[in-house]
């Protein structure tokens, strides 16, 4: 069936757990428009080899999928496939955060100077709470020429989340603390060291006993290897004319640590957001704390209709209602997953392309495909 080839698999999330097989279905009326829209986003000159969405209501997931997951062997995405969800991993960043804020092992209005001291004088006035929803002026570390030199040199090679700050850490703040909101990667990346510092143990340890284990995220995991466990979906660099360039196993995961290190699929993604949303993690101090939005703060890449920076959470208001979520960008991969306030239902999208460039116009289609899945997901009479 090619590039246009589709399938669509219906599930309950307990019969996966009890057989691998996933069962093939017509697509339900409602999720046509959300697979039209797919096909064209793949049929796109420079569009993903492939592309999916996971939709999750009344106790049952939807998959629709389509195009090629590899496009070698032409096979499609399936829900149990292993991706880069690359920023989608700052959602998990905060639930260990906040978890520790609950249990009283942090507050978000501690400082990185409190905490950790030998962090460059001129960032200690920052706070858990800026660092959490990016008001905090720390200077990004993507970017930088020591990392465009790394990759260059040693793309497969380890990197340690201080040297990540490092790159930076002769800079000062690039606003007052508290005073504007600008997307940093950096902020995450002391927010694991902050969780470090806090209990005395590893970040990869905490989101295995606080998220993982609880959650039941058993595909879920920090990566450290440039090779994906398979089955997994391939991420391409497209360049029209040419064959699509296989990105899945060249750059090194440590280019993001708590920033967005994390491996995981589509079923586990909108699993942890839902339990993210129900408020699993932490009690209902930290979920009204969470949910003061900074208007204006997109994530990036911005995600469907008008967006709003919680604390490791976006807002996205649409025309059929509102969700919150995050997205994630990595060579070979576009993600974005949001769940309901109420964590009953879930949403995801997965293009095996890097994210089209912010303001572009195929961003923009994009988001009006994200909008579509959010209108499907909320449709009035069909489930919970």
């Amino acid at each position: 069936m090619g590039v246009r080839a589709r399938t669509v698999c219906l599930l309950s999330a307990a019969a996966l757990m009890s057989a691998p097989a996933l069962a093939e279905a017509a697509t339900p009326a409602q999720y046509r428009a959300v697979e039209r829209g797919l096909e064209r986003l793949v049929a796109e000159p420079t569009g993903p080899p492939g592309a999916m969405a996971t939709f999750h209501r009344g106790g049952r997931t939807t998959v629709v999928s389509v195009g090629k997951a590899n496009v070698r062997t032409g096979a499609r995405a399936r829900v149990g496939d292993h991706m880069r969800i690359a920023s989608m991993s700052k959602a998990f960043s905060g639930a260990v955060v906040l978890n520790l804020v609950g249990k009283g092992r942090l507050a978000l209005g501690d400082t990185i100077g409190e905490r950790l001291p030998s962090m460059p004088v001129a960032w200690h006035a920052v706070t858990i709470r800026q660092l959490l929803n990016h008001t905090s002026g720390v200077p990004e570390y993507i970017g930088t020429d020591e990392l465009a030199e790394h990759l260059r040199t040693n793309p497969s090679g380890i990197l340690r989340p201080a040297t990540l700050l490092e790159w930076v850490s002769d800079e000062g703040l690039d606003f007052p603390p508290g005073s504007k909101y600008t997307y940093s990667n950096s902020d995450n990346v002391i927010l694991g060291l902050i969780a470090e510092r806090a209990t005395g143990k590893r970040y990869e340890n905490l989101l295995a006993s606080i998220v993982f284990r609880p959650t039941r995220l058993s595909e879920t995991f920090m990566a450290t290897r440039t090779a994906l466990p398979r089955p997994f979906i391939h991420g391409y660099d497209v360049t029209p004319g040419q064959e699509p360039e296989d990105l899945s196993s060249v750059l090194t995961p440590t280019i993001g640590w708590a920033s967005g290190g994390l491996v995981s699929t589509p079923l586990e993604v909108g699993r942890f957001f839902r339990a993210y949303l129900r408020g699993r993690f932490f009690g209902a101090a930290q979920k009204r704390a969470q949910r003061r939005f900074v208007p204006g703060g997109d994530s990036v890449p911005a995600g469907p209709g008008t967006n709003g920076a919680g604390l490791a959470l976006f807002r996205y208001r649409t025309r059929c209602g509102t969700v919150y979520g995050h997205t994630g960008s990595f060579p070979g991969y576009a993600q974005w997953a949001a769940a309901t306030a109420d964590g009953k239902r879930s949403v995801t999208t997965t293009l095996n392309i890097q994210p089209p460039p912010p303001g572009s116009a195929q961003l923009g289609r994009l988001r009006r495909v994200q909008t579509v899945a959010v209108c499907a997901l909320l449709r009035k009479g069909e489930g919970r």
